[in-house]
């Protein structure tokens, strides 16, 4: 959880990266590997992990004991229950978020909800609309499972609409682009301090 090193120091803030997709090439991770970089470079007290998800099982209730689950699923569960504030990169499927990443959001919402009164921000690089209709689907549900979104700046990438914004390895190399992304990852900052009242 949120600490400070030291006194009159920057409060230090745990946060939870959650890819939608699970393609090694994918643009979202491309932008979890740059929000890693910019909070290292220029986000003193912001510290980001990427959560992996693929391993994941399929949601089974049955695989669930007396208060326990899959060894993977509590390991994930802890993770979140451990970050201060989640940073979803959620591509847009069908209209929606990802399977897999769906699937995360019901293991974490399975009694005690470990996603419960965190902050959370939402970036997407999709194609045509940016990825929006799958982050309006994610804040409904979010609603459900008590996480608490900041509102703006929205962060919807296009990302094959020209200048180039990755390189050939899915790298952000766009320099507004990773300028949004900066001011997505501040606004993080300051709503996950804001809700714990300091």
């Amino acid at each position: 959880m949120a600490a400070a090193v030291g006194a009159g120091a920057i409060p230090r803030i745990k946060v939870a990266a959650i890819c939608g997709s699970l393609r090694e090439g994918s643009y979202n991770r491309g932008l979890i590997r740059s929000a890693i970089e910019i909070s290292k470079s220029s986000i003193p007290g912001v510290e980001i992990e990427l959560v992996e998800i693929a391993e994941l099982p399929l949601l089974n209730t049955d695989l669930e004991g007396e208060g326990s689950f899959p060894p993977v699923v509590e390991a994930f569960r802890q993770k979140i229950l451990e970050a201060d504030s989640i940073l979803f990169a959620s591509p847009e499927y069908n209209y929606s978020v990802s399977a897999p990443l769906k699937n995360a959001l019901d293991w974490a919402s399975r009694p005690p909800n470990v996603w419960g009164d965190k902050a959370a921000a939402i970036i997407s690089a999709s194609g045509g609309s940016g990825g929006s209709r799958s982050q309006y689907h994610l804040r409904q549900i979010g609603v459900f499972l008590d996480l608490h979104f900041i509102n703006k700046p929205e962060f919807f990438l296009n990302a094959f609409q020209p200048p180039a914004k990755f390189d050939k390895n899915s790298n952000l190399i766009d320099a507004q682009t990773r300028e949004n992304l900066k001011q997505v990852l501040l606004s993080l900052q300051a709503f996950t301090l804001r809700l714990q009242g300091r």
